[in-house]
């Protein structure tokens, strides 16, 4: 009789929306986290009903029911790391600031999915003051992209000296460990160049710039490969260089799929 084997491994939260296509939040954090060998859970924030062309609907999930998600899994498997995502409106994010003090979550990725890398305001000014006051100061890292970075530093952003400057103003005002700039939506050259800034050091994280249209869910990917990261046990700089490295690869292998913009390869060793 063959002996049962068991595997212990750690576990990332995702608290995020579910995309219907597969391409973000909810659907390409836990297939990141599966790339990392980390188990991937998950909190339900909102439902969306979206595609390669657009978003046509978005449903909230009730803050009860946002809360017995993350007790049922912090109670029972516990997690090494969690990120967030789209939390929608001001009660759910009043909800997960909450429970992440309360259940004492460490290793908090939160990516302040507040407006679209086109410059779209994806959550209303209310939601976005709670936000800061409430779930910002418990991040290890925060990761906005250029809008989002002129919202939470106040400053306009067309430079890599502006991304500097934003991203030690977050970092001053809102108390995070670390701060990551995400120049996706920058012009030219600065396009996809990142800026890291701890309180100490002031990073440019330059990669190869992949051509493609097929960008979806960078943003989610990105934030969901430092949460695994940080799960597996490593520091918080080494975390956003492999994450960084690992984004850039699923780009290059970007699947073209759908008559828009499709999603980044996440098992791109399989493609």
């Amino acid at each position: 009789m063959n002996a049962q084997i068991t595997h212990t491994v750690p576990v990332a939260l995702t608290i995020a929306g579910s995309d219907s296509g597969g391409g973000a939040g909810i659907q390409a954090d836990l297939r990141t986290f599966a790339f990392h060998r980390v188990h991937g859970t998950s909190a339900i924030t909102c439902v969306t009903a979206q595609n390669t062309l657009g978003v046509a609907r978005v449903d909230a999930i009730p803050a009860e029911a946002v809360i017995a998600q993350i007790q049922a899994v912090v109670g029972d498997i516990g997690v090494q790391a969690a990120k967030t995502g789209m939390l929608l409106n001001r009660e759910i994010i009043c909800t997960v600031a909450q429970q992440v003090e309360a259940l004492q979550i460490n290793n908090l990725v939160v990516d302040p999915v507040m407006v679209s890398r086109t410059g779209d305001q994806l959550i209303d000014n209310d939601a976005v003051q709670t936000m800061t006051r409430k779930l910002l100061p418990q991040a290890a890292i925060v990761t906005p992209n250029r809008y989002e970075a002129q919202i939470l530093s106040g400053l306009p952003i067309n430079t890599l000296d502006d991304m500097r400057a934003a991203a030690q103003v977050i970092h001053r005002n809102f108390k995070v460990k670390a701060v990551l700039v995400k120049g996706g939506g920058m012009q030219g050259n600065y396009r996809g160049v990142d800026i890291w800034f701890d309180g100490q050091k002031l990073q440019t994280l330059i990669t190869k710039q992949v051509d493609t249209k097929n960008t979806h869910g960078t943003g989610c990917t990105l934030s969901a490969a430092i949460t695994a990261n940080l799960a597996l046990g490593n520091d918080l700089w080494p975390s956003v260089q492999q994450a960084k490295e690992y984004v850039t690869n699923a780009l290059t292998y970007a699947l073209d799929i759908g008559k828009g913009q499709g999603p980044v390869g996440h098992f791109f060793p399989l493609l």
